[in-house]
Parts: structure tokens; sequence; C-alpha cells
């Protein structure tokens, strides 16, 4: 952690003495800037005017990952709260063209358009038009056979569109301990970069 006092930076908690001492050596020539990834989120950014060390870098990515995944957690247990409300989501809204989106693929059934928070060069949503109680996998009924099944169809439709049909990823968030952000079913089609494993 990283704390300010009254201009000095104090260091604590999971760091090396190399590291410690580094940070403490580049106490003059750098500055902290809090900010707020959500209310309940908070994450530092250590700033230098000097080239930080590698340690430096290091505990900057960590606190960079460990905001960035609290943000996803709070988020999907938002989400989860309200997930069996029937209220409609920005899905609904996107499938009634109440919302804009790139648009990749549509039939009667499915819907696939492109993910504003895109996590390869190639990431599409593939969303059933209709929830039918379908807000996540683990909902699933025997009556939903069908469409899971268009849905993953259509995933392949998507990445033969995209040039990405000799490998792409496809990941169903189910629940927020997964952190499933929208409560109706989707299933992203990632591609475009290499793949690594394991996922998450």
């Amino acid at each position: 952690m990283v704390f300010l006092f009254s201009g000095r930076m104090i260091f604590s908690v999971g760091l090396g003495a190399s590291a410690s001492k580094s940070m403490a050596a580049m106490t003059s020539s750098f500055s902290i800037m809090r900010y707020t990834a959500s209310t309940t989120t908070r994450a530092v950014r250590v700033l230098g005017t000097a080239k930080p060390s590698a340690s430096i870098v290091n505990f900057r990515r960590s606190l960079c990952r460990i905001s960035a995944t609290n943000n996803e957690e709070a988020s999907a247990k938002a989400a989860a709260a309200n997930a069996d409300s029937g209220a409609p989501t920005i899905f609904d809204k996107i499938i009634a063209k109440e919302i804009p989106s790139t648009i990749v693929y549509e039939d009667e059934k499915v819907l696939a358009f492109r993910d504003v928070n895109p996590q390869a060069p190639v990431h599409v949503l593939v969303i059933p038009k209709l929830r039918d109680g379908l807000t996540q996998l683990g909902k699933a009924e025997v009556r939903h056979e069908q469409i899971l099944g268009q849905l993953l169809y259509a995933a392949r439709l998507v990445a033969e569109k995209e040039g990405i049909l000799d490998g792409f990823r496809v990941v169903i968030n189910s629940g927020p301990d997964a952190c499933q952000s929208v409560y109706h079913l989707h299933l992203h089609v990632l591609g475009g970069r290499q793949m690594k494993w394991p996922p998450g």
C-alpha cells in the first residue's frame, strides 16, 4: 500500500526490501495521485519523473489489476442483486434499437454486436433476442436447448465473418462469481490474438 502524509510517502505491506529502498530513494521525484474507480474501489497511481525500477512497475501493475478486479466484482454483485427482477437490461434496449450498437450478425432469434469494451481485437457479444428466463447459463432448462445451440452456431458464423475461424474463444460468464454483469445470457466471441491458458 502507499500512503501520503504531509508530502512524504510511506510504503508498507507486500514490498520486498529492495522495492522499499528503491521507492524511498525516489520519494522526492514522485507524486501520488488517487482516483476513484467506483464508489467502493480506489487505486493509487505512482507517477515519476525518473525511469521507475522494475519493482515499482510491477507494484503499479498489481495496483491496477486489484482495482480492475475489485471494480468488476462489485459491478457483478450489484447486477446479481437485480438479476431476477424482470426489468429490461441494456441488451433489451440494444435489441429494440433504443441504444446504438455495431451489429455483426442478426437473424430472427439471435443478435451479435461488438462489445464496447473489447478484450481482444475481435470481441463480439451474441445474445438471444428473447430472454425467456435465460438470464444466465446456470438457469438454463430443457426448453432452452434449441436457443443454446443457435447461440453457439451464431458464434461460429461471427468467427467466420470476422476472419478468426482458425482460432477463437467463446466465453459465458454465469453468475456473480464469474463476474457476469448483464443478466441476459450472452456469449463473448474473442479472437484476433493469441489466447492464453488458463483464462481468468
